[in-house]
């Protein structure tokens, strides 16, 4: 089992992160521990994770009653414990860190909900929790929404290492590879001559597309409409890595590389099937190529690490031509994939920020 998840890294380019943080992961012993072991080689965190962490548990009680006791509101509270668990997961990775050349080894801890449509407050958030956390292996995740763009680039233009989260068309997607250049080179430009520090990942996300596609094809109801199922959120993420290497190509990237600039790298996020007929290892084994990071939530790797198919599968000459066709495919029936995109991020904005209420409200209730 160990084999699959180190040979994804080692053998075909593709680092293995894990999508879960609770407190119970950390420490000696602790599961983290035992998977960076296997071949994991980062963590990634959400809203709707550290929901599940601290209202689904007693282990953050006794530190919470005490911050609250000193004087912190609820949501100060809830950054302090947050940043903790991070700071903590980043020491068990600073390691594969260090071994990778700060390639691999980072945790990524996400900015209030609250700020998906705030440029502004996302970079005065994005800024504070790289001072707080303040270790060199932390990510701060930023979505990309139109708002987050500018977040983005203002963030790489000072140096910081970003996750981009909530990617959901290849339009998008070109408007984040757009916005990490220009942050280089922003940062060239105030007098930055080894960019080799700055680090970034674009997630992509995978399974919600064919969740939403599938529901218009089974609308339309025929039998071209319904042969598509499953397919188009794999062709998607096939054309969002040719875009990849297209745009870390070419005499404008080049310029950036002589100063050693990284790739910034595709993360395929949201990996575990959402229908029950679909194989549950689809969106890691038709995913597999070079320069990129999937970020798998438990049962997902367990499933990879058990019967996942190790081969390179994302940039085949037929994954490209198939990926094609299917988008030639639904555009003929009429499905409005950027329309599915807006539909998507809307619902994902929205559905972190339910989860950080909740938590808001649950802490309250802990409060007394």
């Amino acid at each position: 089992m160990n084999d699959r998840l180190n040979n994804l890294s080692s053998q075909y380019g593709q680092s293995p992160w894990i999508d879960n943080l609770k407190r119970s992961f950390l420490g000696a012993g602790g599961g983290l521990e035992a998977l960076i072991a296997r071949g994991v080689k980062g963590v990634t965190s959400n809203p709707t994770i550290f929901q599940k962490a601290i209202a689904g548990s007693n282990d953050y009680d006794e530190q919470f009653h005490s911050l609250i006791a000193g004087g912190l509101d609820t949501e100060a509270a809830y950054w302090v414990m947050a940043s903790d668990d991070v700071k903590a997961a980043c020491s068990q990775l600073l390691e594969v860190y260090s071994a990778t050349n700060g390639v691999d080894g980072y945790v990524s801890l996400e900015v209030s909900p609250r700020l998906a449509h705030d440029t502004d407050g996302t970079i005065e958030a994005a800024r504070g929790l790289h001072t707080t956390v303040a270790v060199p292996n932390l990510m701060v995740k930023i979505p990309a929404t139109q708002a987050g763009l500018g977040a983005i680039e203002q963030m790489i233009s000072e140096g910081r290492d970003i996750n981009v989260t909530l990617i959901f068309s290849i339009d998008r997607y070109a408007g984040v590879i757009e916005a990490y250049l220009s942050g280089l080179e922003r940062l060239v430009a105030s007098g930055t001559t080894d960019l080799s520090g700055v680090a970034s990942v674009a997630s992509f996300f995978i399974s919600r597309v064919d969740a939403e596609v599938d529901k218009r094809l089974d609308a339309i109801g025929s039998e071209a409409a319904l042969a598509l199922k499953g397919k188009a959120a794999i062709s998607q993420a096939v054309l969002a890595n040719h875009l990849f290497r297209e745009q870390f190509s070419g005499p404008r990237w080049n310029r950036l590389v002589e100063r050693g600039a990284r790739v910034q790298r595709p993360l395929w996020a949201s990996t575990s099937t959402k229908n029950p007929s679909y194989p549950d290892t689809l969106y890691v084994d038709s995913l597999i190529g070079p320069d990129s990071v999937n970020t798998l939530p438990d049962a997902t790797l367990e499933a990879f690490a058990d019967h996942g198919t190790l081969e390179r599968t994302i940039d085949t000459v037929t994954a490209v031509a198939d990926a094609v066709a299917t988008m030639n495919g639904l555009g003929e029936l009429g499905v409005d994939l950027a329309d599915v995109a807006e539909v998507l991020e809307r619902e994902g904005v929205a559905s972190f920020a339910k989860s950080f209420e909740d938590l808001m409200a649950t802490l309250e209730t802990r409060k007394v």
